[in-house]
This record gives structure tokens, sequence and C-alpha cells, in this order.
């Protein structure tokens, strides 16, 4: 039993759980010009540049181009944006 809790122990601290990492972002669309706020859950590491690169690829396939990243954050902040990103909240 002690080694299987040793060998546990030793995965764990391999392979660290990573934190959730979220970002919010704006976006537009052409002809007619339509804007919008929303928030998406990031994969790799939790950078603007990551988190450039995985929205715009994500939001390319309904037509939308990505303008800027507001900011990379956690779980933490999750509610105070919610009721701005509105139906754009962890849709992509």
């Amino acid at each position: 039993m002690k080694q299987i809790l040793l060998t546990f122990a030793v995965l764990m601290m391999a392979f660290p759980a990573t934190a959730a990492c979220f970002a919010d972002y704006k976006a537009k669309r052409d002809n007619p010009l339509r804007l919008h706020y929303g928030v998406v859950e990031v994969t790799g590491a939790c950078t603007v540049q990551v988190a450039r690169a995985e929205i715009a690829q994500r939001i390319a396939r309904d037509g939308w181009q990505l303008l800027n990243v507001v900011s990379v954050f956690g779980p933490e902040g999750l509610a105070e944006r919610k009721k701005s990103a509105g139906t754009y909240f962890l849709r992509f």
C-alpha cells in the first residue's frame, strides 16, 4: 500500500493539475458591422498570446474576426463577466 501511495504522489508531482484559464475578448463581423464581447475557456497555456490564437480560430468558424483579447484570468473572474458576455459567455 505504501508503494502505491508513493507512486501516486510521484505522479501527482510530475503531472500537476492545471488551473482553469479563461479569456475575455472583443470580436466583429462586417456587412453589416456587428460587435460582441465574449468569454472562452483557454485550453493551452494561460497567456494572452495563446488565448489570441485559440480564440481567433474558434470564432472564425462562425464568421467572426478577433479584435483583441482583453485579459486572461482564472475561474474567480467568471461571475463578474457573465452578464457582460451574455450569449457569448463560454459559447466558443
